[in-house]
């Protein structure tokens, strides 16, 4: 290159604006300073939860070693310190939940905050539920409340649904890490619903605690990363930041209002709760001087108020200061709904309420309707009219409803629209005129068409001339008319040119539960454009094991059929609205007959489950009636399906499984189950080998046999191969992710099989194996938790350095709480708490439980105590507290 040529090249480049560079993860570790530095930037790059995401991942990527083999991140120094930066990065941001859940992913925060629980020495192996967050230090108190925080708003935020993003050309590559992705999501939503109670408890055990709160900070972490914590400063009252008790029962009552109301839908007396937190926050707010702490939407918090006083009937029409809501809500509850009709009227001049609220109440008419109450059809067209008025004012589309009314109205539906139309005139002169004119080019029947031009809104407001002009126009066009009898259109005759009538058929679509009317407005809407609608809410979700077989139906109609009745079934069952889901279901079978053999199966496998369901959760509420033996017959049948080439659910396998047991069809697991079932299906195998269990007690032998194999099969999946084994200092997390299982399940998906069944005896057999478990791994010689039928189970373990001990505590611990929310009064389980309580220093709660047991053994102790209950262990209780 020559001179010249290189000065110009200098010059051009010179000449141009320069970019800074995106300071890199790895530069952060080289200057430990760099960070603070960095954030304290106006516009740092990256951004604060971009750096937390890039530090997570970097120390959580996993390693290989000499033998190509990959191993788990490792517990070394740069982890370590890549951690803390992410967890430094946070306290930047002060802990705020609504920032950071904006930003990252759910797997990420989880990671985060467990990582803030290890450092903050949150006792591993303990339920936060167990803990007096009174006697832990600030910091760790303060750290536990921000996990249950963030785990009761990620369940609400869950239930929100959300538009589905469409992956370009450039994205189908990451489909798979999506996948991944949400397969983690959903394996953590699972356990945050499952500890969901205990999350609720712990943040109204904090709303107990009256002092100030402090929360980690940059200064703070640094102090533990530099190992300054011996002198006790990060566990004092003053280290940390501040937050004053005000504020913090302030988020707290929001939040808790936001999981109140998200249970209301399925617990009426939910709503009451909600309501009471709600209120609190609210007279907390206007008793803050500074709210820097506190992060919430005044306007979510608006509408979550009015809605808790509309539901739970907290209002009084009388009331001068009422909302125009609440007044509202007042007329449907006193079912005055003439009152109601008229002020919507009114409302159509002073325009005090917000058109969404006018919608929702026309849609909570539209829904008694289809529940039955037909004489409310009058009421829904009243509203709907005064809604197109409104909408009119607002220069809104009209709504789709409207426009098919007007397609066959009656007389008396004209009148009223006119009547509507004529409280507009002294306050509003164009929207009547055009409204009129609009009405008369829509009506075809030629005597509507001379009630409206006769009308006195008609003649006051058009002219002469204008009036004669006009009826002329209606003269010429009726004589086009055909007044012949024209049956009533159907929904999906509708009109469909604007693009706004495909985002209202839309709503509709995922409002609708009723099959024939869902069918209407899919035809409807392919006719307005060819595209899946099965993905218009996000929300709908059919099994993985079913998704190839439905996508594969040619007719799009079809598949979008299929796919959001089966999607909205499985919602209904969900929430145990079994009757709704009766109904898709059996469209769905009916429909699916005519062409798949294969999806008929898959249908019939699927209304098997919710009959179990359906039956199971009947008993769970107090029903003492025994199944029918049909249901059971078709139990048995699934169990013994040989059918190749069908994709089946393991879920379904379960529930039936945990069915048999909890009736007692012992024999029939043991001995007629297909072995090819068994091998395939986890829970089956797990049934079987419970069943056979229960079925030889108590005899010794035998039992031991079959105990044996389930022993051994329940130790692996309580054990994490070697390389999974925990760090050398102790830290776990309260949800903790391993990356595999030796066993034939994962824990978590264990605990939910064992939350299914209800039968004593097999929770007795399934407690007394996690207790001897737990004995053998604790190694405690002098401290004996008990427990019946021992003697069934091996006294060792060869590989005991396998055995995740963490998961063994949690297991029994949350084993025996569940069986004790079943039968409070067993004694058994009582006394296994109460030792448990025991060994873990918990020496109130076991003397409370004792004391329980004693009262159960001994007829409120009117009788003699027996000494096999009240052993040595319970007068060392006494001494311990």
């Amino acid at each position: 290159m020559s001179v010249e040529t290189a000065d110009r090249v200098a010059a051009v480049t010179s000449s141009r604006p320069s970019t800074p560079l995106q300071t890199s993860w790895f530069e952060f570790l080289l200057d430990g300073s760099l960070l603070e530095n960095h954030l304290q930037k106006s516009y740092p790059d990256p951004t604060p939860v971009q750096l937390i995401i890039q530090f997570l991942e970097q120390a959580s990527k996993p390693s290989v070693n000499e033998q190509n083999q990959v191993q788990p991140p490792a517990d070394n120094r740069r982890n370590r310190t890549l951690k803390l930066l992410a967890l430094k990065v946070a306290a930047h941001m002060k802990w705020d939940l609504d920032s950071l859940e904006k930003g990252l992913t759910i797997p990420v925060l989880n990671m985060l905050l467990n990582e803030l629980l290890c450092v903050s020495k949150v006792p591993p192996g303990v339920k936060h539920v167990d803990l007096d967050l009174s006697t832990l230090p600030p910091t760790t108190a303060m750290a536990v409340i921000i996990y249950n925080r963030w785990a009761i708003r990620t369940i609400v935020l869950s239930s929100f649904p959300e538009k589905q993003t469409k992956p370009g050309p450039h994205q189908m590559n990451m489909l798979s890490i999506v996948q991944q992705e949400k397969e983690m999501t959903d394996n953590i939503l699972t356990v945050l619903k499952e500890q969901a109670t205990d999350s609720i408890s712990v943040l109204e055990g904090a709303l107990q605690l009256k002092k100030d709160f402090y929360v980690h900070t940059l200064r703070t972490l640094d102090l533990l990363a530099a190992d300054a914590a011996a002198n006790g400063e990060t566990e004092s009252s003053t280290a940390g930041l501040r937050i004053s008790a005000d504020e913090l029962h302030c988020q707290v009552h929001y939040d808790l209002g936001g999981i109140f109301f998200q249970q209301g839908c399925t617990d009426q007396t939910a709503y009451e709760n909600a309501r009471d937190h709600f209120r609190q926050t609210k007279e907390l707010l206007t008793k803050l001087d500074s709210t820097v702490h506190v992060h919430l939407d005044e306007k979510r918090l608006a509408g979550y108020w009015n809605a808790c006083k509309a539901l739970t009937e907290d209002c009084d029409p009388s009331d001068s200061q009422n909302t125009p809501y609440n007044q509202i809500n007042s007329l449907i509850r006193a079912r005055n709904y003439q009152a109601v009709i008229e002020a919507f009227i009114k409302d159509n001049v002073s325009r005090s309420l917000p058109n969404n609220f006018r919608r929702s109440v026309l849609r909570e008419f539209l829904y008694k309707v289809q529940q039955g109450e037909s004489t409310l059809d009058e009421v829904c067209y009243k509203l709907c009219v005064c809604n197109a008025v409104r909408d009119a004012l607002e220069g809104e589309v009209l709504s789709v409803r409207f426009q098919q009314l007007l397609l066959k109205p009656s007389k008396k539906m004209v009148d009223f629209i006119l009547e509507v139309l004529s409280h507009l005139l002294m306050s509003q002169i164009i929207v009547p005129f055009l409204s009129c004119r609009t009405l008369c080019e829509t009506l075809e029947e030629l005597s509507l068409l001379f009630v409206v031009s006769s009308h006195k809104l008609f003649m006051e407001l058009l002219k002469e001339e204008e009036r004669k002009v006009l009826v002329e126009q209606l003269r010429k066009r009726s004589t086009t008319i055909n007044l012949s009898a024209k049956p009533l259109p159907s929904f999906y005759d509708i009109p469909a040119s604007a693009s706004v009538n495909i985002g209202q058929l839309e709503q509709q679509l995922i409002l609708l539960l009723e099959p024939r009317r869902i069918r209407q407005i899919l035809v409807e809407l392919h006719g307005m454009a060819e595209r899946p609608f099965w993905k218009v809410n996000s929300k709908w979700e059919v099994p993985p094991d079913y998704i190839n077989v439905i996508l594969g139906i040619k007719d799009n109609l079809t598949k979008d059929l299929v796919y959001i009745l089966m999607a909205k079934g499985l919602h209904c069952i969900s929430i145990k609205d079994f009757a709704h889901a009766r109904q898709l279901f059996s469209a769905c079978l009916e429909l699916v007959t005519e062409f798949s053999p294969k999806l008929r199966q898959v249908m019939l496998n699927e209304m098997l489950l919710l009959e179990v369901r359906a039956h199971e959760t009947m008993a769970a509420e107090g029903s003492k009636e025994r199944p029918p033996s049909d249901l059971v017959s078709r139990v048995r049948g699934y169990l013994e399906m040989r059918i190749h080439d069908l994709p089946l659910r393991q879920v379904v396998g379960k529930e039936c499984v945990a069915f048999m047991l909890n009736w007692r069809e012992n024999d029939y697991l043991t001995l007629q189950v297909p072995p090819s079932l068994v091998m395939n299906n986890p829970y089956i195998k797990l049934g079987q080998l419970l069943a056979s269990t229960c079925k030889e007690l108590p005899g010794p032998k035998e039992c031991r046999r079959t105990a044996k194999e389930l022993w051994d099969v329940v130790v692996q999946i309580c054990s994490v191969s070697i390389q999974h084994k925990r760090n050398h200092d102790g830290r776990v997390g309260l949800i903790k992710q391993r990356e595999s299982s030796m066993g034939i399940l994962h824990r978590s998906k264990f605990i939910t099989f064992i939350k299914k069944i209800r039968e004593p005896l097999v929770l007795t057999t399934l407690i007394s194996l996690f207790v001897r478990l737990h004995s053998i791994v604790r190694d405690d010689i002098v401290n004996e938790v008990t427990a019946e039928h021992l003697t069934i189970w091996p006294s060792t373990l060869p590989n005991i350095q396998a055995v995740d001990v963490e998961a063994v505590a949690v297991t029994v611990k949350e084993l025996v709480s569940y069986a004790l929310t079943l039968n409070p009064n067993n004694q058994s389980w009582l006394i296994t708490q109460a030792d448990i309580y025991f060994v873990t220093n918990q020496y109130s709660a076991a003397l409370n439980l004792y004391l329980q047991a004693g009262a159960v053994c001994s007829d409120f102790f009117t009788k003699a105590v027996p000494p096999d209950v009240y052993s040595d262990q319970v007068d060392h209780t006494e001494s311990g507290r």
